[in-house]
């Protein structure tokens, strides 16, 4: 979309604000802008439109001209409908909260919009987030802008969408097992999943509770960087929010030091990982030698049993925390009454998809008397393992590199039907959700169907503000070379 000879999609946080201050474009203009683009969006990106943007913009627009604008004033932002917004849907992607309305705004919402960004709307996701692809989404299934044939991975599908799309300049998603992640490299966008316990987690329909954490999508890594400050910090209404020390993120992003290091993994080398995105990755790290970065290889050897951890401890958390939703106190209401057993098997049956279903079984089962220790508390011990595995590597690094995913984004229905398939999508992502480390994953090339390729940083707890500097100098190195 180009207004007054401006191309949108060209837009990140700092043009626009300039924009605002040079008086380039009002907030109005802004908004009215990407509203159109969404109305004439064929990715099925956006569940529901905020009905009062273009009011709130009128308002941001009065402020701009009394004052220089912050960084986030007037900023159009999607958020994921696993977010609660005051006043607005908030499905899930489920028919379950097809018609609720949210009563209150999340915490990390809250925070956005007190330093003045205004909410485009709600994005699709897979349903109660439980994804790889966002085709179980109760309202239907994103399209990946760059290939409608191709998923634009899940759960996040919409908001990573959306962006690629030119339908918001930034978006947040829910990453529980590479839900930010996985989407940022099949559309080519920036995707950060902080430590666990850096964002409220208040507000979010959760899917699993020791999991789960809010983070941006965008258009660069600076912008990631933005919206984690705004976001970041304890909350007395979140009992996993921790009190942690915020570093000023944006500023990680302009140093030019090459002090911090770097590491590859050794057991990646033998996964199977599509060979373009292998020689990306190659080529990346040629580069930062030459360079003049330190890199060495670490080992994680209990990474290979971190995605079967990660399948029973999710669906465990799944199955208890998604039992409130019955009809009777939560989600869909039948007209005619029932037997009580008969009521709860109509109303679970006809608001929950099919994955849905099969998490929640998987995550009784695992949880019934004679399968917790042999399941679920193994899991927990490998959990464990992980993190220590992380430790280790962290004492000899600063900042570990990985693929995003094993292949690039693949197609509509190819995976729907073998779930273990599309299971192991998340291969790469897990860790850091069973360890609790931040990743951030930002686009390094283009595959021969011209589809993105997305490099995984990981680093320790509350060490974020290594992975901006990292990413923005990697963000910069591929610019450079393709320009």
């Amino acid at each position: 979309m180009i207004i007054r000879n401006m191309d949108t999609k060209k837009l990140d946080i700092e043009k626009i604000n300039k924009g605002y201050q040079k008086k380039e474009f009002s907030a109005q203009e802004l908004i009215k802008s990407f509203l159109a683009n969404i109305k004439k969006d064929k990715t099925n990106s956006f569940i529901s439109i905020n009905e009062n943007a273009l009011a709130e913009a009128k308002k941001i627009d009065a402020l701009l001209a009394k004052k220089k604008p912050n960084k986030l004033l007037g900023l159009p932002i999607a958020i994921k409908d696993t977010i609660m917004v005051e006043g607005l849907r908030a499905t899930a992607g489920s028919r379950m909260l097809a018609n609720y309305i949210a009563p209150y705004s999340a915490t990390a919402v809250e925070r956005l919009e007190k330093a003045g960004v205004i909410v485009l709307g709600k994005t699709n996701c897979d349903e109660f987030a439980m994804g790889s692809s966002n085709e179980n989404s109760g309202f239907g299934p994103v399209k990946n802008p760059i290939d409608p044939t191709r998923v634009p991975g899940g759960s996040s599908g919409g908001s990573a969408a959306a962006i690629a799309a030119d339908l918001a300049p930034v978006a947040l998603g829910t990453d529980t097992g590479g839900s930010i992640r996985q989407p940022a490299a099949f559309c080519g966008v920036v995707g950060m999943k902080p430590t666990y316990g850096r964002v409220s987690r208040y507000g979010l329909i959760a899917m699993a509770s020791s999991l789960d954490q809010v983070g941006p999508l965008t258009k660069t890594v600076k912008d990631s960087a933005y919206l984690l400050q705004a976001m970041a910090g304890f909350d007395e209404h979140d009992s996993t929010s921790a009190d942690s020390l915020v570093s000023d993120f944006p500023r990680a992003c302009e140093s030019q030091e090459k002090t911090l290091r770097l590491g590859v993994v050794k057991e990646y080398a033998t996964q199977k990982i599509q060979s373009e995105i292998t020689i990306a990755i190659d080529e990346v790290v040629a580069k930062l030698k030459k360079d003049g970065w330190k890199i060495s290889v670490v080992s994680l050897p209990n990474m290979d049993y971190a995605l079967a951890a990660y399948y029973l401890i999710m669906p465990a958390e799944v199955s208890s925390n998604l039992a409130k939703f019955d009809g009777l106190l939560y989600g869909l209401r039948k007209e005619k009454r029932l037997s009580l057993d008969e009521w709860y098997k109509s109303v679970r049956s006809m608001g929950f998809g099919e994955e849905t279903k099969r998490r929640i079984m998987l995550g009784t089962y695992i949880l019934s008397a004679g399968y917790y220790d042999a399941y679920y508390k193994q899991a927990q011990k490998v959990r464990t393992l992980v993190k220590e595995d992380f430790t280790r590597a962290f004492a000899q690094v600063d900042v570990i590199l990985t693929p995003a995913t094993p292949t690039t984004a693949f197609r509509l229905g190819e995976k729907t039907s073998d779930p273990l398939s599309m299971y192991l999508s998340d291969a790469f992502t897990v860790g850091a959700n069973i360890a609790g480390i931040p990743g951030l994953v930002l686009p390094i090339g283009r595959d021969k169907n011209n589809l993105p390729i997305g490099l995984q940083l990981l680093a320790n707890y509350w060490q974020e503000e290594k992975l901006f500097q990292m990413g923005s100098y990697i963000e910069e190195m591929i610019n450079t070379k393709t320009t």
